[in-house]
């Protein structure tokens, strides 16, 4: 079954390649005999399942945490079993994902109002006329 990242954008299960390893997390003895840690690798570069339209703009998004391949390494072992560290990594992988899909909304440029304005210039003149006052010599 596909993750589903978005209603337009799911990644297909072949394209993501899960592994264990010994982990550090909590567990006591059972740490040092049981391979409990996920290691999710997806190959970003090469992935067909990435819409033309989002890739180049998903692609820069990810790059600072892509591998010299080009793949994407995330691991979880928040957990004492594999089951719930695969479910905790692919999620991690699906929040990551909808994070870098969403686009910031385009700043509007506005103008500073008349009052606005009025109040900065009021300003101005006040710290003007203020430094004036202590110069020497000068006499008004």
């Amino acid at each position: 079954m596909p993750l589903l990242i978005s209603p337009h954008f799911s990644i297909p299960d072949s394209e993501i390649e899960f592994s264990f390893a010994r982990s550090s997390g909590p567990g006591g003895q059972n740490v040092n005999k049981v391979n409990s840690k996920a290691v999710l690798r997806w190959r970003a570069r090469e992935s067909r399942a990435i819409p033309l339209t989002v890739r180049p703009f998903l692609l820069a998004r990810l790059a600072a945490q892509l591998s010299g391949d080009g793949d994407l390494i995330l691991t979880c072992d928040e957990y004492r079993d594999q089951p719930r560290n695969r479910e905790a990594c692919l999620e991690k992988f699906r929040e990551l994902l909808q994070r870098c899909l969403h686009r910031p909304k385009a700043r509007k440029a506005t103008a500073p109002s008349y009052s606005s304005k009025k109040r900065t210039e009021k300003s101005k003149r006040l710290h003007s006329d203020k430094k004036k006052q202590r110069r020497s010599g000068h006499e008004d």
